[in-house]
């Protein structure tokens, strides 16, 4: 870096919020700096999280369809599961994108910084390297902070790595347990879950709130559930683990049920998966006096300016949902305003939910709950995947779609799905709440049969009772 050289703009982090508007900001023309403390550029969803996940997700997904493929009519061996080359596969995977993510930068003209950054004012970030030396600094007239979320444990029941084990560490195992216990059904902890179900594990899912994925639809949280049991994993709701001790190299457990009672039980990992938390310890925020609350950066909700001029902040730091292509919205929402573009508030309602479990989980827009507690009187429409042609060729006809609709003027207020290629599927809901479709539009809309897309069409007709094929 040259003697005083002064960026546009520079980004704490590079997740897919921070080098997604890093790289947007180099499109603008705004001279653009990104610090990352690892030694590879993408962040926690491209090494520790979405990316590796969904890796391992799809491997998962093709020795189910081995197994079932007798139905048919393929006549094979029995398949196996060979961990270490899943393993390395994902590695591979990783690598790739990582070093795409480092060519993109270069080409859109980032200046990248290794080293751990500390602000130290409202256009000053300071360089350390891991043993906390300064190693340089980073001036610029504007500061994204994009640092992203950690594993949270859980302070009674803290990981030790090897028997209680978090998202991070989940993603070396050498080999698959036999017993595997995960404490929490979001999207990480379903999603590791229907992994290692498929790979052979005896799986068991705990999560204290009534329905699975919590955040969605209860509807659609209670079909998950009842498509694990199917499958053959124990899922127990309103329930909670109230003690782990590790013996050995298996865990003794007591699970906390619903009515009260408590069992004990023994496995041989327990996948600690009840949410993340914001890594904003150590980056300089109460040295030049950004506001936080529990570690959550403050921020105006339509520009993402802390309240220090000049200071934004996106992604997992924020309260907002914690999703990548969140994230990645948001930073492009901040340098298009730093480049003295026009940008439009953002509507976190029309952020999309994806959980790639199986069957996959996917949502956009208000939750019938939450639509009424907003005051609306709301028509639903649903659709099931049993009656859709296309499911039934695929031989994956378990889950339904579901709207939420504004009964008064009929526009879509949400889209719910759990089935197959959901996390596909939503984009057409995506699209519907953005240009504020009516239920009336969609059902109107004519959709290439066969397709699972079809069932939207479908959900959309049952809004006035019109449904065809159910």
């Amino acid at each position: 870096m040259a003697q005083n050289e002064v960026f546009d703009v520079a980004v704490l982090g590079s997740g897919p919020g921070g080098y997604v508007a890093a790289i947007r900001a180099g499109q603008l023309g705004l001279k653009t700096a990104i610090i990352e403390k690892d030694p590879f550029l993408g962040g926690t969803c491209l090494h520790r999280g979405c990316i590796p996940t969904k890796a391992l997700l799809h491997t998962a997904d093709l020795l189910d369809e081995f197994a079932h493929a007798k139905t048919f009519g393929i006549v094979a061996g029995e398949a196996k599961l060979d961990l270490p080359v899943v393993m390395q596969r994902k590695d591979k995977v990783v690598n790739q994108l990582a070093t795409g993510v480092k060519g993109l930068l270069r080409k859109n003209k980032v200046t990248v910084f290794q080293g751990f950054g500390v602000l130290t004012s409202a256009n000053k970030i300071a360089l350390k390297d891991p043993a906390g030396k300064v190693t340089g600094e980073v001036q610029a007239k504007n500061i994204l902070l994009a640092t992203g979320s950690d594993c949270r444990d859980i302070p009674s029941l803290p990981c030790d790595h090897k028997v209680v084990i978090n998202s991070d560490d989940i993603l070396k195992l050498p080999s698959v347990p036999k017993t595997l216990l995960v404490i929490g059904a979001g999207a990480v902890g379903s999603e590791f879950a229907s992994v290692y179900l498929r790979y052979g594990s005896k799986v068991t899912l705990v999560e204290m709130m009534p329905t699975l994925v919590p955040v969605e639809d209860e509807e659609i949280g209670k079909a998950l559930g009842e498509a694990f049991v199917k499958q053959g994993m124990t899922v127990k709701t309103e329930s909670t683990v109230s003690a782990i001790k590790v013996v050995g190299d298996q865990a003794e457990v007591v699970i906390k049920g619903k009515d009260g009672k408590e069992e004990k039980a023994t496995f041989d990992r327990v996948l600690v998966a009840i949410g993340r938390k914001p890594m904003t310890e150590g980056i300089g925020l109460e040295t030049v006096g950004v506001k936080t609350d529990k570690g959550y950066v403050l921020h105006d909700p339509n520009t993402f300016e802390t309240n220090v001029k000049g200071i934004y902040a996106i992604g997992d730091i924020i309260k907002a949902p914690w999703l990548a292509h969140a994230a990645s919205h948001e930073g492009i929402h901040v340098v298009t305003h730093l480049a003295g573009k026009e940008t439009e508030p953002m509507n976190m309602d029309k952020v999309p939910n994806a959980t790639y479990c199986f069957p996959e989980v996917a949502s956009v827009g208000l939750t019938e709950k939450k639509a009424k507690e907003r005051g609306y009187e709301v028509k639903i429409g649903k659709f099931p995947f049993s009656a859709n042609s296309k499911a039934k060729i695929i031989g994956e006809s378990n889950g339904l779609v579901k709207y939420v609709v504004d009964a008064k003027y009929d526009e879509v207020l949400g889209v719910h799905i759990v089935g197959p290629k959901a996390t596909e599927l939503i984009v057409e809901a995506c699209a519907a709440l953005e240009l504020e479709a009516t239920s009336e539009s969609i059902a109107k809309t004519i959709h290439a049969h066969p397709t699972l897309s079809e069932a939207l069409m479908e959900a959309a007709e049952d809004v006035a009772g019109h449904a065809i094929h159910f």
